[in-house]
């Protein structure tokens, strides 16, 4: 074996090994520190996308195909109109006067004119539907989410979500409604149609992520982030240095001087 080839060999080996550490290293998967559950969370995740895939899906697609379109809507208004009335506890615990005002407006006028909630008149009166629930309203007062928690047959969630849920499913009139099959045939209308409102969000989420699992959790937290704040959410560490960076560079591009055409 000559010099050369022997130095030609150990490159190789130098280089093969430096490939097989790149490619450890881009697939290894990094903690999210805010999903210390994530082996549970995955868990409970599959066995919800396979519920959904069997029975939820189909059962939305069935309800979709039999439903004429304005009975749907009205559905969908009827039990948005419901859930004004937690919406309207909550912005008053987050001292929201205006938006109080208008959406108890909104609820009296869609309840009266709006037959019940079945039409949305008030959306024509300039009285849009604001998003309020009891999570935001913890998150409001500075009460951390804890950490990221998948719910058998609910989805997404934290421990401060939990107890969102609890609180807003108590305000809810009809869960007071005796007897107990009115609530239970409410809440299974209302899964129903929400599912079937959501159907082709669903198919752009299974075509668009590669981990389906971590683009629902980073978009769970973004749209959590996103109301508690009303749509302006402080900067994380990451946007502020690429932030820095971008100003940076663009210091750099102005300050040298134009090339000469």
């Amino acid at each position: 074996m000559t010099k050369f080839s022997f130095k030609l060999k150990i490159k190789s080996a130098v280089l093969i090994g430096l490939a097989l550490v790149t490619v450890s290293c881009a697939t290894t998967s990094t903690t999210d520190p805010r999903d210390p559950l994530e082996g549970w969370n995955r868990g409970v995740q599959s066995f919800n996308d396979r519920l959904d895939d069997y029975f939820m899906k189909p059962v939305a697609k069935g309800y979709q195909f039999v439903t004429p379109k304005f009975v749907d809507q009205g559905v969908s208004n009827f039990f948005s109109n419901v859930d004004d009335i937690s919406v309207i506890a909550n912005e008053l615990l987050q001292f929201k006067l205006k938006e109080t005002g208008m959406d108890t407006g909104r609820f009296l006028v869609n309840s009266t004119v709006g037959l019940g909630g079945l039409v949305d008149v008030a959306s024509q009166l300039n009285l849009p539907k604001h998003s309020e629930d009891l999570d935001q309203t913890l998150g409001f007062w500075g009460i951390p989410s804890g950490p990221y928690l998948v719910i058998p047959l609910v989805g997404p969630s934290t421990p401060r979500g939990v107890v969102g849920i609890a609180g807003d499913t108590m305000s809810n009139p009809i869960n007071w409604v005796s007897p107990v099959a009115w609530p239970y045939g409410a809440g299974a209308l209302k899964t129903i149609d929400m599912r079937a409102d959501r159907l082709t969000a669903s198919k752009i989420v299974d075509e668009a992520s590669v981990d389906r699992y971590e683009f629902i959790r980073n978009a769970y937290f973004q749209d959590r982030n996103y109301k508690i704040f009303d749509g302006n959410p402080p900067q994380s560490e990451d946007d502020l240095l690429l932030e820095k960076e971008m100003d940076e560079m663009e210091k750099v591009n102005t300050s040298q001087p134009a090339k000469a055409k």
